[in-house]
């Protein structure tokens, strides 16, 4: 499965088993494998409800994060993820040399740090230094701000250990990122905004200890490969 996602190339991989009436499912970024992505489940319920078996309204993923819930609704598919919560902590060495911007707050988890910067203007102008990223001990760098154009809040990022220098658009990133603003903004419902290079549009919302993530997707591509 590593040998494969690396020769894809992509962000991520999800790699799908049938379990019953549930499925399996792994993910691998081109250098290793992650406990949890967004995308990838969103496109592995695509296949089970429009190609595998059409007439499903549910899947349940057995994964490394637990089970996971997607379910159609009317414009898309919802999923059901765990919060990731994080505590306020002193900002790691060479975080700000990494990103090249202060932060105003630095958060972190098992998962990730995440550097709370002055506007939305300073994370979309961001040009991190990679190879000072890579140095730090956590797996990937969350940036975020309060929105503009509309957004409750906007975010990159940034995962150099983990064979993604920016990650277009990360579903698992909002699990940290919901219930930090849930506090902030005092209110679950968000309309977010990952401001990377593609570019993407996040609606989330925190449901106690859960994040639920809802959007479309389109197959563009569809193939075999041989072993």
């Amino acid at each position: 499965m590593q040998a494969i996602a690396a020769e894809n190339n992509l962000a991520e991989t999800a790699f799908l088993v049938p379990d019953g009436d549930d499925y399996r499912l792994r993910w691998f970024t081109p250098v290793t494998e992650v406990p949890l992505c967004g995308h990838a489940t969103l496109a592995s319920a695509a296949v089970v409800m429009e190609r595998l078996e059409p007439k499903r309204k549910a899947v349940i993923f057995q994964s490394l994060s637990g089970p996971l819930n997607v379910r159609r609704t009317e414009s898309g598919y919802l999923l059901d993820f765990p919060s990731r919560p994080s505590e306020a902590i002193a900002a790691p060495d060479g975080l700000t040399d990494a990103l090249g911007a202060p932060p105003l707050e630095v958060l972190g988890n098992a998962f990730n740090y995440m550097a709370v910067m002055e506007s939305a203007q300073v994370v979309r102008q961001l040009a991190p230094e990679m190879a000072l990223l890579v140095r730090l001990d956590r797996p990937g760098v969350i940036a975020t701000a309060a929105g503009d154009d509309g957004y409750d809040f906007v975010s990159r990022y940034f995962a150099p250990r983990k064979g993604i220098p920016e990650d277009p658009v990360t579903g698992a990133a909002h699990c940290m990122l919901a219930p930090y603003w849930a506090t902030r903004l005092n209110k679950n419902e968000f309309r977010a905004f990952q401001a990377s290079r593609r570019g993407g549009e996040v609606v989330c919302r925190l449901a106690g200890d859960r994040v639920e993530l809802e959007g479309s997707c389109v197959f563009y591509l569809e193939g075999e490969i041989e072993l």
